[in-house]
């Protein structure tokens, strides 16, 4: 099988992306008094740790930072071959009555924020959840999940996929898609 790669954000584009999306989250939530940045692992985490970053840049705001681990909570888990390995739930704070912004890399069917929200709610009840993705692969969805902050809208075909490269990870920042 042949794969074909382009790139479609670099990391030129993904920090303008960052600095609007932290601009839109401080006209919507102010000082953040009452909210809380949650990274879904594996990926997202990096997208709400740069929010973080320019949240305190931009305004001097710290605010408060979590990642949740989805790995038991999705539809397929059950479904592998292999073994899952699940990544770090960091909670070290109450979910309670707080506004959550869920924060992931890409939106594509919405079966992995179906399952972050579950994994939350254990946690306990929040006031408000909103969603955040750096990239919304639209007309994918098999679940009624919709972004209220998205960086840029990507429409692909079936047999094409979007990944997101973190500099902590490939050593280099940008979205490729990806054409098998």
């Amino acid at each position: 099988m042949s794969l074909t790669e382009r790139e479609i954000l670099n990391e030129t584009e993904i920090n303008i992306l960052i600095s609007r999306l932290t601009r839109q989250l401080i006209e919507n939530h102010n000082l953040f008094e009452n909210s809380v940045l949650i990274g879904v692992q594996p990926r997202g985490i990096y997208v709400a740790t740069r929010l973080q970053q320019k949240l305190k840049e931009l305004s001097g705001i710290e605010v408060t930072t979590g990642a949740i681990d989805t790995t038991f909570f999705r539809d397929d888990f059950r479904r592998k071959d292999k073994p899952l390995l699940p990544s770090v739930t960091n909670l070290d704070f109450s979910i309670e009555s707080k506004r959550i912004i869920l924060v992931d890399d890409v939106l594509f069917s919405g079966r992995t924020v179906r399952a972050a929200m579950d994994a939350l709610m254990t946690y306990g009840r929040p006031a408000s959840i909103e969603l955040l993705v750096l990239v919304d692969r639209r007309f994918s969805r098999n679940l009624p999940i919709e972004a209220n902050y998205v960086g840029k809208f990507i429409d692909t075909l079936s047999n094409e996929r979007v990944e997101v490269e973190w500099k902590e990870i490939e050593g280099t920042d940008k979205v490729i898609l990806i054409k098998k």
